[in-house]
């Protein structure tokens, strides 16, 4: 059902598994040698991860939906290198049991020879660059900055070229590493070099609509030909303002709050960080970058409901949103407003915040649900109501657990709204959600 739905994932599977195909047959698997075997397999199947996480970094606008929308593609990304850190540790410890027999001498050559067996070092070299890049992502020393995080995943660029430099010199059957490596390298060169001259669209911003202290909605129109997008999807923005405080020349991936028909771009920005706070001062007349759009938000219920192989109507739609997180919704509402092609099921949304004011797009909201059927807007306020409970939801939406769920807010918010469905029994593949962190 997965390949079905995501049909890059076979495209991946097939790319991991060649090596192994080519090189598996030529070790020495008799009884003497398993245990080599094994480690030399480690190898491969590492060196084969990390070159996939590589060419998954390429991020082609258009691609995301093969594999299940970006953030999928990230997460998949994530995993492989964290598999390939962990498969170069298999492959080191099992290198060293497997000439333990012959003395512990033996086994410390293997792993440590002379600097004239230079391949072994590049090796070292290599998992060393790995363990800079790779271990603070996943959480050892706490919680990266987002600008630190992207610095750090420079190094993975040379910890890749020396990971090939130590298995073509050390391999018999380099043609296959020859491909996957050009693969790799060809989309870090594109994500690194190529894409911000020709994958970013120039835009102008047209005006800043202040919706609170700390939040604004940049409308914006582009120098020469935009983008094209539907609702839910979101885009990479990267100011090129010079007098902003910070954040000139970064890209930071924001929700689309535009309908898919409307002239204008809209972004929804809240301050949480240095670069979001100085967006919230830029002009008329400033220019950004955009890349995108990427995501399949509102998609991902259609694919489920397809691989599930059961025909009928789209289910009925369950909106929950909070903070900045309204912003994929307001794009699916606005989407609704004279598109009779785009209404698509109907939706009734959960407007959540702490208070009434940051309620950002709420009179806007209700507008749309009083001028469109099948569309209803309902407000949760924390300080009036607590978090939201299970009897809150059916009061309003009676056969809330019926429908697709798509989830957008804080992590708390959406920690406690999928523990509380899942208690009513609705499945992990009606609820959808996406995050940006570290994206």
């Amino acid at each position: 059902m997965t390949l079905r739905k995501h049909p890059g994932d076979l495209l991946l599977l097939g790319l991991f598994l060649l090596p192994v195909v080519v090189v598996a047959p030529a070790l020495p698997w008799g009884s003497q040698g398993w245990l080599y075997s094994l480690a030399e397999l480690a190898g491969v199947f590492a060196l084969s991860a990390f070159l996939l996480a590589g060419m998954l970094s390429a991020r082609i606008p258009g691609m995301d939906p093969w594999f299940g929308g970006l953030v999928r593609l990230w997460t998949i990304h994530r995993w492989l290198g964290f598999s390939a850190f962990m498969l170069v540790m298999a492959h080191v410890l099992l290198l060293a049991l497997a000439t333990l027999p012959m003395s512990l001498g033996t086994s410390v050559a293997t792993l440590f020879p002379p600097l004239s067996h230079w391949e072994v070092w590049v090796g070292w070299a290599a998992f060393l660059n790995m363990l800079v890049f790779i271990a603070p992502t996943l959480g050892f020393i706490g919680t990266l900055h987002y600008q630190n995080w992207k610095r750090l995943h420079l190094l993975s660029a040379p910890a890749l070229v020396l990971a090939l430099v130590h298995t073509l010199m050390l391999s018999a059957t380099a043609w296959v590493w020859w491909l996957l490596s050009a693969l790799a390298l060809a989309a870090i060169a594109w994500r690194k070099l190529l894409s911000p001259r020709l994958a970013r669209k120039p835009y102008v911003v047209d005006g800043i609509d202040k919706l609170a202290r700390d939040v604004v909605e940049l409308r914006l129109r582009p120098k020469g030909k935009g983008i094209r997008w539907r609702a839910g999807q979101f885009v990479y923005l990267t100011p090129m303002d010079r007098s902003l405080l910070a954040g000139y020349g970064e890209e930071h991936p924001y929700t689309i709050a535009s309908g898919s028909g409307d002239d204008e771009l809209k972004i929804g920005i809240k301050a949480v960080g240095d670069a979001t706070r100085a967006l919230l001062d830029i002009k008329p007349g400033a220019e950004v970058r955009i890349e995108g759009p990427y995501g399949t938000f509102f998609e991902n219920a259609a694919l489920a409901q397809k691989g599930t192989g059961l025909p009928g109507e789209p289910r009925k739609q369950l909106w929950l949103a909070g903070g900045i997180g309204i912003t994929p919704f307001v794009a699916g509402a606005r989407d609704r407003v004279g598109n009779t092609v785009a209404q698509g099921p109907d939706a009734c949304l959960f407007y959540l915040a702490n208070r009434p004011e940051r309620a950002y797009y709420l009179d806007e909201l209700v507008r749309i649900a009083e001028a469109c059927d099948g569309f209803e807007v309902h407000t949760h306020y924390m300080n009036e109501h607590g978090v939201i409970t299970r009897d809150y939801l059916a009061e309003r939406c009676s056969d809330f657990a019926e429908r697709d769920i798509y989830l957008c807010g804080p992590p708390g918010m959406i920690n406690h709204l999928q523990t509380l469905l899942r208690h009513e029994g609705v499945p992990a593949h009606r609820i959808h959600t996406e995050a940006f962190d570290f994206l």
